[in-house]
């Protein structure tokens, strides 16, 4: 019988070892004056595929001409065209990052995009303004990639709101005619149900949750029913009092601060975004976690839908939404390892640097 200690070449990469068949530790640079090529250094940031990049220059030129276009300036066109072009876009990289065919896909919302401009029937391009920012609200959560720490788990928030807030422009390119609550309520559920049938794959169905797993969605699922209930019986039957000392508050904010964040995105929705970043770097139950994250990324889809809000201040109820939401993540971080984790400092560093859960990369296919 065969030695199970038994050595083998040198060079060679053990089974579920830290070094590859170079002898070099995984992630390493190769050793030379030169450092690693261009197209190596923008793999590290999962920009080498050349379809992405595409992708990323389409996506902005679209943008620039949709904020061109309520500047005002340049062709009456370029907010139409803008629109139809993230839509388009972002179909494609929904489908691309969740292992489907993007070019069918992309094809398909451009035909109903183009449909809905050429008609130019208020239901046609109303219903492509809330279709465009539901897939932005979850695309913003599907590009994110698994957190160590902190920094990089506001960044992935961060990501996933710029993703949203551009969807955003494009779904006002659509000059749709909306009721700014239901179209809110409409956009938030579109992307609900296709975040939560998307993770069901991602995080392994219902049976991978594991008791902290359900009770988690469980906590989220109370608040988000929560926050939008309360908002709904405080406008209907709130009373007089408690009613005017919110609108005052929320007066006095928009005032003095420029915007009031948005309750279900600071309480919910960025919390959910980095706790959920940070989760999924250790465990696969963190798809359920960052799903969630669509509180933040719809409201910052559809803000821009209500002709009360100016630009400005929906762009500033995201940042004071983010700046919220970061300190409750942490403190859901902290609590998480407090809890599961081993006490002290140097056991914290040491579970951060072992948190190494294999992802793809941002622009890799998840399934």
């Amino acid at each position: 019988m065969a030695r199970s200690d038994a050595r083998r070449p040198r060079g060679r990469r053990d089974a579920g070892g830290d070094r590859p068949a170079t002898g070099r530790p995984a992630g390493a640079r190769p050793a030379g004056g030169g450092g690693a090529p261009l197209l190596q250094r923008l793999g590290e940031f999962g920009l080498s595929r050349t379809p992405w990049l595409i992708w990323c220059g389409v996506v902005a030129v679209a943008a620039a001409a949709l904020v061109a276009a309520m500047v005002p300036a340049g062709p009456t066109w370029l907010d139409t065209a803008g629109a139809v072009t993230i839509a388009t876009a972002y179909a494609g990289a929904i489908a691309a990052r969740t292992g489907g065919r993007p070019m069918i896909f992309s094809l398909l919302a451009l035909v109903c995009a183009v449909t809905a401009v050429v008609t130019d029937e208020p239901l046609l391009r109303t219903g492509a303004a809330v279709t465009t920012s539901a897939m932005a609200a979850t695309l913003g959560v599907l590009l994110t990639v698994p957190a160590k720490g902190l920094p990089t788990a506001v960044r992935e928030a961060s990501v996933a709101l710029v993703v949203a807030v551009v969807g955003g422009l494009a779904a006002i390119g659509f000059e749709p005619v909306v009721n700014p609550d239901r179209f809110e309520y409409v956009g938030l559920g579109l992307a609900f149900v296709g975040v939560i049938v998307l993770v069901y794959r991602l995080g392994a169905g219902f049976h991978g949750l594991g008791r902290r797993g359900l009770l988690i969605v469980a906590v989220g699922a109370v608040v988000l029913a929560g926050t939008l209930l309360y908002a709904e019986l405080l406008r209907r039957y709130g009373t007089t009092g408690l009613v005017d000392q919110l609108e005052s508050t929320v007066a006095w904010s928009r005032d003095h601060l420029g915007a009031f964040p948005r309750p279900i995105a600071a309480v919910l929705g960025v919390p959910a975004l980095v706790y959920g970043a940070h989760m999924r770097a250790r465990r696969r139950q963190g798809w359920w976690v960052i799903a969630f994250g669509v509180a933040a990324t719809s409201p910052a889809a559809t803000a821009l839908a209500n002709p009360a809000v100016t630009v400005t201040e929906a762009l500033l109820s995201v940042v004071y939404g983010v700046v919220v939401g970061v300190v409750l993540g942490w403190l859901l971080i902290r609590l998480d390892l407090a809890l599961t984790g081993n006490r002290g400092r140097r056991s914290r560093v040491a579970e951060q640097a072992a948190a190494v859960r294999p992802e793809p990369r941002r622009f890799a296919p998840l399934l």
